[in-house]
């Protein structure tokens, strides 16, 4: 079954600890990208996004980083922001809290930045406390389903062609996983918002 935004009781039991969205009064779309950087995905998003001078935020995971730290310069070089998705994109309801951490704290030594988002989007409540006492947490309003293979490329275009609003922050993955997905419909969708005259844009500090 598909979700594209999250459950509201979700966001009422983590409101005021975590990020779910951003009130604006202008057409403007947080775009976001987790997993990366992948030499086979992340160069491709970087030129759709300079042509649209478009702006977003990547959330790596900092394995990946590590591996191919020039991709992650380009990102920094291009004036994107980054964020932590710990360093071996575990899973919080199924790892140990001091394990948890540790992973994050790892992936913060080649992840300068103080976003975090989780992997899978799984937390906990005792790990919202410790993480908030050096991160933002970011989750998402709107899910492009490029990362589930059992949706079509067209089903993801119209996900987010038919949920996309102004504030919202958008989740693509420059992953090997989502890549037919990715570079069908991230093309189009810039160009449909781009039209209206939608900006896109980093997260901002004040998060």
């Amino acid at each position: 079954m598909i979700f594209p935004r999250p459950p509201f009781l979700l966001r009422i039991l983590t409101l005021g600890n975590v990020c779910w969205g951003i009130p604006v009064k202008e057409k403007c779309i947080y775009l976001t990208f987790d997993d990366g950087p992948i030499p086979e995905v992340t160069p491709w998003v970087l030129e759709k996004l300079s042509s649209f001078e478009a702006h977003a935020t990547f959330f790596c995971v900092g394995e990946n980083v590590k591996k191919h730290s020039d991709i992650y310069k380009q990102l920094l070089e291009a004036g994107h922001r980054t964020g932590n998705h710990s360093f071996h994109h575990i899973k919080a309801w199924n790892t140990k809290k001091e394990f948890y951490l540790n992973d994050v704290d790892q992936a913060h030594e080649v992840i300068d930045s103080r976003l975090f988002r989780p992997p899978h989007g799984q937390l906990t409540i005792p790990l919202i406390r410790a993480l908030r006492k050096n991160f933002s947490i970011v989750m998402w309003s709107l899910l492009s389903y490029d990362f589930d293979q059992s949706v079509t490329q067209e089903k993801c275009l119209e996900i987010l062609l038919k949920h996309t609003k102004a504030g919202d922050i958008v989740v693509f993955h420059d992953s090997l996983k989502a890549e037919s997905r990715l570079k069908y419909a991230l093309p189009k969708f810039l160009n449909h918002f781009h039209s209206k005259g939608f900006v896109f844009r980093s997260l901002p500090d004040n998060i």
